[in-house]
C-alpha cells in the first residue's frame, strides 16, 4: 500500500518543535514534551509554552546534559511523560543511555513530579525489575499498579505503587519478543547496519481495568488479565499460560485507549492511525503524510487525541547513522469525541 499524499484537514498543528519529540501529555491546559535526544542534546523533559519556549521539568538540574550519565538527581535517557490519575505528572526514565546500549545502575526510574510545584514527590526506583540489557519504555496504570514495558530485555515490569517493588513478569515471553521495524516500507538499520529490533513497548490497560493489551514495536498484539500479572504468588509458567494472542498489528510508534475501549495505534509503515475496538474491528481513522511515525500518543478530557510526528525512523540511530528528520516537528490534534480511560488518566 503507498504512502498517503493528501493532508486531512481534521488534523489541527498544534505544538511545534525544532527537535525530535517522542511523548506529549496534558494537565490542566498546560502542555509537557519529551524529547528523546535522538537528534540533538538538550533537555529531556520541558512544558511547550504558548509562546513557543521550552522551559525545562522539573527544571534545569534534572536536564543537565552529563558526559557520564548517572543517577544522582538528572535523567538519564527519559522515554516518555505523561500525566496519571492522580494529577501528577510521571516521567519515565530508560536506565539506558539508549537502545542496545547497557542499563547505568539505579538509572531505571520512574518519577513523579506535582505540576503545581514542580517539586519531585516520589521516585519509585526499578533495579530488581530490569537486566543489563533492560529499556524500560512506557507505563500505564490500573489503581494501586503500574505496569510498564521492557524493550530492551524483552518483559514486563510490575510495580505495585504503594510498596514500590517492582518485579519482572513475562520474562522473555515471545509476545514480548520483537521483530525487525518497518517504516514508510523501509527495513529500518543501526549506525553499524544492523536490522532495529525493539521488544516490549505499546501498553494499554482496559477501562475497566480488566486486560492489559501490549506489543513489541514491530507489533502482534496481545492481552491477558491484569489478576495474573497482579499475583506475586504465580509462577512465570502459570502466567504465561494466560496470554491471548490478540491481533496481527504493524510496526506501531504509540497507542493510546479511549473510555470505551478503543485503542488507537500508529502505523508506522503506512502513516495512518487506526482504530481497534474491544471487538477487534479495525478501521482506519486517519491517513496523512505528515503522520511519520507518530510516537506516545495521548487522549485529553475534551476527547482531543494528540499526535506527535516523530520521525523517529528518520534518525541517525534507526537510519543507517544519517539524520534524515524533516524540521520542524509538528504535534497535531484530531479530536475523536471521546474521553480517555480514567483508570488511566483523568
Amino acid at each position: 500500500m503507498p504512502l498517503p499524499t493528501r493532508t486531512d484537514s481534521r488534523l489541527i498543528p498544534t505544538v511545534r518543535n525544532d527537535r525530535v519529540c517522542t511523548g506529549v501529555t496534558t494537565v490542566e491546559g498546560r502542555v509537557f514534551v519529551s524529547f528523546p535526544a535522538a537528534d540533538s542534546p538538550g533537555a529531556q523533559v520541558a512544558e511547550a509554552l504558548p509562546d513557543g519556549r521550552r522551559v525545562p521539568w522539573p527544571d534545569e538540574s534534572w536536564n543537565a546534559v552529563q558526559d557520564e550519565p548517572r543517577p544522582d538527581g538528572a535523567y538519564v535517557h527519559v522515554n516518555g511523560v505523561r500525566t496519571g490519575p492522580d494529577g501528577q505528572l510521571w516521567i519515565i526514565d530508560s536506565g539506558a543511555p539508549g537502545p542496545g546500549r547497557p542499563q547505568v545502575p539505579g538509572a531505571a526510574r520512574l518519577i513523579v513530579t506535582d505540576p503545581a510545584t514542580a517539586a519531585v514527590t516520589r521516585i519509585y526506583h526499578l533495579t530488581e525489575a530490569v537486566r543489563d540489557d533492560s529499556y524500560v519504555d512506557d507505563v500505564r496504570f490500573n489503581g494501586a499498579i503500574a505496569y510498564l514495558t521492557d524493550a530492551g530485555a524483552p518483559g514486563l515490569i510490575v510495580l505495585d505503587l504503594a510498596s514500590g517493588r517492582a518485579r519482572r513478569v513475562l520474562d522473555g515471553h515471545p509476545s514480548t519478543v520483537g521483530r525487525r521495524l518497518i517504516a514508510d516500507g523501509e527495513v529500518l538499520h543501526d549506525s553499524a547496519g544492523d536490522e532495529i529490533v525493539l521488544h516490549a513497548d505499546q501498553l494499554e490497560v482496559s477501562p475497566d481495568g480488566r486486560h492489559l493489551y501490549y506489543q513489541p514495536a514491530s507489533g502482534g498484539l496481545s492481552r491477558i488479565e491484569t489478576r495474573w500479572l497482579d499475583d506475586p504468588t504465580l509462577d512465570p509458567a502459570t502466567v504465561a499460560g494466560y496470554v491471548e494472542p490478540w491481533l496481527d498489528t504493524p510496526t506501531t510508534g504509540g497507542t493510546a485507549i479511549d473510555a470505551d475501549g478503543t485503542i488507537y495505534l500508529s502505523d508506522a509503515e503506512r502513516r495512518r492511525i487506526l482504530t481497534i475496538t474491544s471487538e477487534r474491528v479495525v478501521t482506519m481513522l486517519v491517513a496523512d503524510p505528515r503522520l511519520a511515525w507518530v510516537d506516545a500518543m495521548w487522549i485529553d478530557s475534551g476527547g482531543d487525541l494528540w499526535l506527535p510526528a516523530a520521525q523517529l525512523h528518520r534518525t541517525p540511530g534507526l537510519s543507517g547513522g544519517v539524520n534524515r528528520v524533516d524540521y520542524p516537528l509538528w504535534i497535531y490534534r484530531l479530536n475523536v469525541g471521546v474521553g480517555p480511560a480514567p483508570n488511566d488518566h483523568a
